[in-house]
């Protein structure tokens, strides 16, 4: 792998979507020697616990904690804090918790750091809208009237403020993201199918080339690469469409 491919795959968040330790730790071997990101969500999490996030910091993976949290503010400070010192190196909360809750995340966090010099201030990052809401869905269901990429774009104005480090958005919304909070506010991107993948419960994809062609930082993909035959060919083949875009 060049210098170049290294470099893409550090971008690249391989969704550990499953029930139990036993089966991420199979894909885990599978993907031996490959510095991919790990994303960790509530499903795995519930179920595994901490001592889990420690095993993949051990092993040498970047870890994302998909745990989406929506709480009174002083509630997500104490969770933050934790995650912090769990060593996390990303999380997220959901942009629609208001500011000053993001701004109990990014407290909650320092104050874990400020206690603990081991310890590095993770990236703080607000989902705005998931990736497998429609319009329809979101105007007719959530009762947020308007486009979709107009929400997104509100809420990351919202969790640059607030003072986190990006959000997680659909691969359409980087480019807006980008142009309304600078080119180096991170947006993390799920929905990401590789042509020909099936959309499953996603409504706004696009494939990896293009997703880092409008500017995605970091690209999320799950049952492309847990589902394929050959997980370890489909993360090189994910790679390789990266570095050629």
């Amino acid at each position: 792998m060049s210098a170049h491919q290294e470099s893409m795959a550090r971008r690249l968040m391989v969704a550990l979507d499953y029930p139990d330790v036993a089966q991420a730790r199979v894909l885990m071997k599978q993907l031996a020697g490959i510095s991919c990101y790990m994303k960790v969500g509530m499903q795995l999490f519930y179920a595994a616990g901490p001592e889990f996030i420690r095993e993949l910091k051990a092993s040498g993976y970047a870890v994302f904690l998909d745990v989406k949290m929506h709480d009174i503010p002083n509630t997500v400070k104490g969770g933050a804090e934790s995650l912090t010192r769990l060593g996390a190196d990303m999380f997220n909360v959901h942009a629609a918790g208001g500011t000053a809750m993001m701004e109990a995340a990014v407290a909650g966090a320092a104050a874990a750091v400020a206690s603990d010099a081991a310890l590095r201030m993770p990236q703080i990052i607000a989902v705005t809208q998931l990736t497998s809401t429609s319009r329809d869905v979101m105007n007719g269901e959530i009762g947020i009237a308007g486009e979709v990429a107009d929400t997104v774009v509100r809420y990351a104005k919202l969790a640059a403020a607030a003072g986190l480090a990006g959000v997680v958005a659909s691969p359409q919304e980087s480019a807006a993201v980008a142009a309304a909070c600078g080119p180096d506010f991170c947006t993390v991107t799920p929905g990401i199918r590789p042509a020909g993948a099936a959309l499953g419960d996603q409504s706004r994809v696009m494939t990896p080339g293009q997703a880092i062609r409008q500017g995605s930082h970091y690209l999320v993909v799950g049952r492309p690469i847990t589902a394929a035959e050959d997980p370890r060919q489909a993360v090189l083949s994910i790679i390789k469409e990266m570095s050629e875009a």
